[in-house]
């Protein structure tokens, strides 16, 4: 699977049940959430804005996306689960299937981050992002068209703590709604 192909298989709305453990609090947390993938043009100012922070020609650019979510945890009631982001995946051009993935705001961080990622043999997307005081690992793989699991890992800036552990299983909304 490409990244284009990777891409292209997650646009569309999808409803998420992800339980989280936060060893460093010792908490366990169940998230549910709305999220809405959908394609940019690599001539979207957004994306030609992201690529020039990065020092990247935007022409590299295949299948950037915006990712927005919605959703509701049980550990803060009055905590708003919300967000929206940008990921624009610049290939490796010597190495198929693996590339860079730039983001306007992180994962374990809110701020813009760089990850590597490459895509296995069983076509699982692996995305692994040194943060400022974290670092995160993402594995993203389909069971069908329709039914996707992700795993995060967030962990000390050294990589050597596991600091979060999630699980999701993510159902696209056929409905649209």
């Amino acid at each position: 699977m490409s990244i284009k192909q990777f891409v292209e298989n997650s646009l569309g709305r999808w409803r998420s049940q992800r339980s989280a453990h936060h060893l460093t609090f010792s908490h366990f947390e169940a998230v549910q959430s709305v999220i809405d993938i959908v394609a940019l043009s690599p001539d979207d100012e957004a994306v030609i804005s992201l690529c020039q922070s990065y020092k990247i020609d935007p022409t590299e650019a295949v299948m950037p996306f915006q990712m927005t979510w919605e959703g509701q945890s049980d550990w803060d009631e009055n905590a708003e689960v919300k967000g929206s982001c940008i990921l624009v995946p610049i290939p490796d051009p010597t190495v198929p299937n693996r590339g860079k993935l730039l983001r306007d705001q992180g994962y374990a961080e809110t701020i813009a981050a760089v990850g590597d990622y490459h895509i296995t043999e069983d076509e699982t997307f692996v995305l692994l992002t040194t943060y400022d005081r974290a670092a995160a690992e993402e594995k993203i793989w389909f069971a069908n068209p329709n039914l996707r699991f992700r795993v995060s890992l967030i962990k000390t800036s050294g990589g050597s703590g596991v600091v979060t552990a999630s699980f999701a299983s993510e159902i696209r909304s056929l409905s649209g709604k």
